[in-house]
């Protein structure tokens, strides 16, 4: 079975803490023993040896900074003060891919139908060591310099494009409520033209339901578990509630659910240890979706590994990127259908860029 990990904070890491993911997890973790940030950030969960061994064909590799109202530690270097300041880290993260995928056989920018097809063909094939597709997403839009920049950016490889992590000029974002604005509306028009996938992740619950209607592109909802499940939450509108599932399933979307354990289990903290929280927690986000919809079409994966969320924060059975198809075997003991777990580790999310390449 392969699998697509649909929200990993690649370029943001290598510049923060200087991660070189071509080492293994192990030699990170090794390297990065006793660096300030491993109490808060935790050690690593991704390297290229895991990838391979967790069957990951393909990450949805993200373009991240934060506003600096939103700094919560002294090693957080990526953080912005104005749009302009925004760019520049957005676009250095650009620039970091491209040199990565010229410069290294082992990862490939994913930017056309072709591309994608010859990625799949590699890791179904004989090929002993295939390499990591990487489909770019923008989190956040403040990095983009406006709508009328889009064009650039989708040259340089942009894909997919979350309006908001917190809130902007565009629309709400979490924890900083508010509706898409006329700036968002136009946002939304300059990104059906560029044949752009619409992230609704952290946007405000208000200006998703605007987006999901008004949106005649393919839309995702990259990294989101259900809210039904986290009433504890601390940040509900982090999550999507049922009626925001149902829309976008209508329109072909999908989600991707955390195995982070406060995603999981609303009221866990890192001083409760990782023993309570177990993969039968990620199974139940995956079945509440499957339920609600009658279809295991609409969900998949986005672990956001490496994004805040490391060894410490995620469930006790998992130690790294390599175990994730642990998922697709508990979902089989839970009674999925074998189709039904190849869609929700790789095919769902195949499915929407697939349409999203064709109609490019």
């Amino acid at each position: 079975m392969l699998v697509v990990d649909a929200h990993e904070d690649l370029a943001w890491n290598v510049l923060t803490f200087g991660r070189d993911y071509q080492r293994s997890v192990r030699e990170t973790r090794a390297l990065e023993a006793g660096a300030p940030w491993i109490r808060d950030q935790g050690h690593t969960l991704l390297g290229l040896p895991e990838w391979r061994a967790g069957r990951v064909a393909l990450v949805f590799a993200t373009l991240f900074a934060a506003p600096a109202r939103r700094k919560k530690y002294p090693w957080e270097v990526l953080c912005y003060e104005d749009e302009e300041e925004a760019q520049r880290l957005y676009r250095q993260q650009l620039d970091l891919y491209r040199r990565w995928t010229e410069e290294n056989a082992d990862f490939q920018l994913m930017e056309d139908l072709e591309g994608l097809e010859s990625l799949i063909t590699a890791w179904q094939g004989e090929e002993a060591e295939p390499p990591i597709g990487l489909v770019l997403l923008m989190e956040g839009a403040e990095g983009l310099g406006g709508p009328e920049a889009l064009e650039s950016w989708v040259q340089n490889g942009l894909r997919i494009l979350g309006p908001a992590w917190a809130g902007n000029r565009y629309v709400g974002g979490t924890g900083e409520p508010g509706p898409l604005s006329a700036e968002g509306r136009e946002l939304l028009r300059a990104m059906a033209e560029w044949g752009l996938i619409l992230d609704i992740s952290h946007m405000a619950q208000e200006g998703a339901l605007e987006a999901l209607e008004r949106y005649p592109g393919p839309v995702i909802a990259s990294h989101s578990n259900p809210r039904a499940l986290l009433r504890e939450s601390p940040a509900p509108d982090r999550h999507l509630d049922d009626l925001t599932i149902r829309l976008l399933a209508e329109r072909d979307g999908v989600m991707g659910i955390v195995p982070y354990n406060r995603f999981l289990i609303g009221d866990w903290t890192p001083a409760q240890g990782r023993a309570q929280v177990t993969l039968e927690h990620v199974i139940a986000h995956i079945d509440h979706v499957c339920q609600l919809l009658g279809s295991a079409q609409h969900v998949g994966l986005g672990t956001d590994f490496d994004g805040g969320v490391g060894l410490h924060l995620i469930p006790r059975d998992l130690d790294s990127i390599a175990d994730i198809g642990l998922i697709g075997q508990a979902l089989l003991r839970r009674g999925y259908r074998s189709a039904d777990v190849d869609a929700i580790l790789a095919g769902n999310w195949l499915r929407v860029l697939r349409t999203a390449f064709k109609e490019r």
